[in-house]
């Protein structure tokens, strides 16, 4: 089966892609391009799926540059293929041509970002507690730090969940609340003392109100399309025993 990359115009000519589970070599609960070596899937075929997308993104599988996602606001700058264990962070940027840069999902928002002029690309991997943490702002600073200029930056949301599939408890709302009450407007009533939360609303808030040039959601829901997405929510919902990630790439 053929590989589904879904891609934006804004970051065009740039090779980039948030990569959907189709086309992929694993199965089960992992059926498709499942790319988490963090998963309790097959090695080899984890192995077969991450090639594919080397392949796609044209270059060599040592090329596809990734870190161990913990939720932090930290960031890791690369100018090369990374050696050894990945270093412990939640975004990468480099200025290196021919590095793809690699974020892994299953529901938390994946993130491209680009200053094509400058030459100096990244990618964050942002889930409720990584946006909230600053981590969407640190990979801007880390960019800028590079060459790139914010207000040249395009920022791109890949497949996420969505408001209508992501319901929190209160003290979720409280720590949003607790940051700045203005945070209120990314929540809307769900049963009884549950909320709703925007979770790609909150990402574009925190990236314009950083000062990119442009940022949108590609507008999946990763939980309301399991043919195409993987999704840790869904999967607990399921009560199945694990799920398989997706990848986000970019390269200069």
């Amino acid at each position: 089966m053929t590989l589904e990359i879904i891609t934006s115009d804004a970051l065009a000519p740039l090779m980039h892609g948030f990569f959907t589970r189709k086309g992929g070599a694993s199965s089960g609960v992992y059926a498709g391009l499942n790319c988490g070596s963090g998963s309790q899937d097959q090695t080899e075929l984890v192995a077969i799926n991450r090639a594919r997308v080397a392949d796609a993104m044209k270059v060599e599988q040592t090329h596809l540059c990734g870190v161990h996602q913990v939720h932090s606001p930290d960031v890791l700058t690369v100018d090369g293929p990374i050696e050894g264990d990945k270093p412990i962070a939640d975004a990468i940027v480099t200025a290196t041509p021919g590095v793809a840069l690699t974020i892994l999902t299953a529901d938390c928002q994946p993130v491209l970002f680009a200053d094509p002029e400058a030459g100096v690309i990244g990618a964050a991997h942002a889930g409720w507690k990584g946006a909230l943490g600053g981590v969407l702002e640190a990979t801007i600073d880390a960019m800028e730090a590079l060459g790139a200029q914010r207000a040249a930056i395009t920022a791109i949301i890949g497949p996420t969940i969505s408001q209508r599939a992501y319901e929190v408890g209160p003290e979720f709302l409280e720590d949003f609340m607790g940051q700045n009450p203005d945070y209120s407007r990314f929540f809307a009533q769900g049963k009884e003392d549950r909320a709703m939360f925007d979770l790609p609303g909150f990402g574009l808030h925190c990236l314009r109100a950083a000062g990119v040039r442009h940022a949108e959601w590609v507008r999946y829901c990763t939980y309301s399309d399991p043919e195409r997405f993987y999704s840790y929510r869904r999967s607990c919902h399921g009560n199945e025993p694990d799920y398989g990630r997706l990848i986000s790439a970019i390269r200069l």
